[in-house]
């Protein structure tokens, strides 16, 4: 057998409404039967510790959905869980959970950190109220500053923002106030994504009907330039394409999925990828209470043979800083060497300064960083079509 994760994703699907711009597998959770999904996820973490004892667990992130709708006692209960099924953890563990701005009050907060939470993500996403409304979000700066407040209070030090940029109405001007707002709380970590338009959410509906007033390309691309600049210019190492970090706090679990290593993945929908397998879970809260009665709750189980594996790895390593490497490369894919398996379209993305070479692999240059969907492009069925 080969070894066990080192990493846990876990799935809290629950929210206190859906955001228009959010595809997620998550639910309004109003007359939605937690405990009993608690107790689901209870029986399907016994289920894969049995068929997959874990070792030493070195990040566990638990995202939703907003975890931190769980009441106090459901949070305790939930967490113990989770220590129970996998007990043996890194001193140095990171532990995540993501949080909604006015879902963490102190008494909450105090049981994530009693069940071993030291980290959190929250979504602020934008520091303008009125853009806040517009995308469907609850909160207000208000409540940004107050769970920072409470949960500084109870002992987190690590904590994270996510930010959004390429918004509708959003202006160059309104996100350099929010990064203004943003860098004034001097946090370890900053996330920040552009809006991407998907389907089955409220914007994909406006977009079609032509009533969504997005950015134009040229001014997202000056707004993710701003970020970076900003960023920066604070101090903050881009170890990532979208994450920003003061040295020594990047986020471990996020690294295990760009590095392409392995995870469990518990909870409706969840992904995990074990032993070269990817499963996917089933999505619906009642389903999968159902199926994780019964056996794993799985949707859908594939291996990923080793061609794409080797696609994968280069998509994912090539957004972070410290690129992909070459020796991980040879390791994952028993002594393979990455030069010669992608001759071609290294080669192409180097005499287009997209990337470029470092001692152990390659990463995206300052041009490729801007370009880098065109780049992951280059490696997508590259092997199966070659």
């Amino acid at each position: 057998m080969s070894a066990a994760p080192h990493a846990i994703y876990i799935h809290i699907p629950f929210c206190t409404n859906k955001c228009h711009y959010c595809d997620f597998n998550s639910y309004v959770l109003k007359g939605q039967p937690v405990m009993d999904y608690l107790k689901a996820m209870d029986q399907e973490m016994a289920r894969t510790v049995e068929a997959i004892p874990p070792q030493t667990i070195d990040t566990i992130f638990v995202g939703g959905g907003t975890p931190t709708v769980l009441e106090p006692e459901q949070m305790a209960y939930f967490l113990n869980t989770v220590k129970t099924h996998f007990p043996d953890w890194n001193p140095a563990i990171e532990f995540s959970m993501e949080a909604n701005p006015g879902t963490t009050d102190k008494e909450k907060l105090k049981a994530m950190r009693d069940g071993g939470v030291n980290r959190i993500s929250f979504g602020v996403q934008s520091f303008n109220n009125h853009l806040l409304h517009d995308i469907g979000r609850i909160h207000n700066t208000d409540d940004v500053y107050r769970s920072l407040e409470n949960a500084r209070a109870v002992g987190f030090e690590n904590m994270s923002i996510d930010l959004m940029f390429g918004l509708p109405k959003q202006t160059l001007e309104v996100l350099s106030e929010t990064l203004d707002r943003a860098l004034e709380l001097d946090l370890p970590h900053y996330s920040i994504y552009s809006l991407k338009v998907e389907e089955n959410t409220l914007f994909h509906r406006l977009y079609q009907r032509n009533q969504l007033p997005l950015p134009s390309e040229d001014d997202e691309l000056m707004m993710y330039q701003m970020i970076m600049d900003r960023l920066r210019s604070a101090g903050y190492h881009q170890y990532e394409i979208s994450n920003f970090a003061k040295p020594g706090y990047e986020s471990k679990h996020n690294t295990t999925y760009w590095r392409n290593e392995d995870y469990y993945g518990i909870g409706a929908g969840a992904h995990g990828y074990v032993n070269h397998a990817r499963h996917i879970n089933i999505k619906g809260v009642n389903p999968y209470i159902e199926a994780a009665c019964k056996g794993l709750p799985r949707l859908n189980t594939f291996t990923v043979d080793k061609n794409e594996a080797m696609e994968d790895f280069m998509m994912v390593g090539l957004r972070m800083d410290e690129g992909a490497s070459k020796t991980r490369f040879a390791l994952q894919f028993e002594g393979r060497q990455m030069d010669e398996v992608f001759h071609k379209e290294l080669t192409s993305l180097l005499q287009m300064e997209l990337v470029e070479e470092l001692p152990d692999g390659y990463r995206l240059s300052e041009k490729g960083i801007l370009f880098g969907n065109n780049v992951f492009g280059t490696f997508v069925g590259a092997l199966s079509e070659g």
